[in-house]
């Protein structure tokens, strides 16, 4: 009952917040850059593992100066999440800019669907917000609950006030059965990692094995839906453009595994080419596919055991 109380406190006093305009809420970035980069060392430790890892030909001084940068876009990036409450049709359609529509669209006004891949790469809340706005069809973001579930009628509550249809990760079958007669845009997120249970194909990337959601390329080779990344660019601070990059438009023509690399690796090019603005503070590579395999084999044995 407290801890309610508390997140609808911390919800209402977020609210007020979003009020603002912007550059205030700038300037209240900068002040909370200095407190989770200096003060508090928010997750440090994890960025500077994960960008060690993911860049062992950098050295220390370009690993520190990404780590910065990093940490700058992140402020930035806790104050825009904020202002989606608040934020305007207009404001948000000027700062977010589309570009490469015409073949999405093509698809959409010949009543067929598309399927997006976006990573957490600039600033994706804006972006997939943005997409309700700018394309024609309906359009279904694929999101994982909040454990807090204060938290998670606010963040679905903003992330659908521009028409987006939110989707459980778990539901998503369900919706893409129900709308299948409609023009539709299904959103996920390529590089949310799965459970570990769930992590039944790994893959190098950024230097590092990793486990990859194969939900994607599932439903795309099952539907021959075609596959779109939404490349994100950040211009400057509060404005991004987004590049809708055909990956694969026969998705039934290829192999296995074959669309999961696709969109893999060209996440890894987009980090690659400018790495401060993807999520370094993630966990993105808690445990490794050795460990899946042992604990694969203490299950059998486990099973052979009861049999005996």
């Amino acid at each position: 009952m407290i801890n309610k109380g508390l997140s609808k406190m911390g919800i209402f006093l977020l609210n007020m917040l979003s009020l603002l305009p912007l550059f205030i809420l700038y300037r209240l970035a900068d002040a909370f850059y200095v407190l989770i980069f200096y003060v508090f060392g928010y997750r440090r430790k994890v960025v500077k593992e994960n960008l060690g890892n993911a860049f062992p030909e950098k050295n220390t001084a370009e690993i520190n100066a990404i780590e910065k940068r990093f940490y700058k876009f992140f402020s930035s990036l806790f104050i825009e999440v904020i202002k989606m409450k608040s934020i305007s049709k207009k404001e948000l359609n000027k700062r977010v800019k589309f570009k490469n529509t015409d073949l999405v669209e093509a698809y959409l006004k010949n009543n067929e669907s598309v399927l997006f891949c976006s990573s957490h790469y600039g600033n994706y809340e804006w972006v997939c917000m943005a997409i309700g706005l700018n394309f024609s069809g309906e359009h279904f973001p694929i999101y994982k609950p909040l454990s807090n579930e204060a938290f998670d009628d606010w963040f679905l509550t903003m992330r659908s006030k521009f028409g987006n249809q939110m989707v459980s990760m778990r539901q998503t079958l369900r919706a893409i059965q129900s709308s299948k007669n409609k023009p539709t845009m299904f959103t996920f997120g390529s590089d949310q990692a799965p459970s570990k249970d769930e992590s039944n194909y790994w893959t190098t990337f950024l230097n590092q094995e990793s486990s990859i959601q194969l939900g994607i390329e599932k439903i795309a080779r099952k539907t021959n839906r075609p596959v779109f990344y939404l490349k994100i660019n950040y211009l400057k601070r509060g404005y991004y453009e987004v590049d809708c990059v055909p990956i694969c438009l026969n998705p039934a023509e290829t192999a296995e595994f074959e669309i999961t690399e696709m969109h893999t690796h060209f996440l890894e090019d987009m980090i690659n080419e400018v790495p401060a603005y993807w999520l370094w503070s993630h966990r993105r590579w808690k445990y490794k596919p050795e460990q899946k395999v042992s604990e694969i084999i203490k299950k059998d044995q486990n099973i052979m055991d009861a049999i005996a």
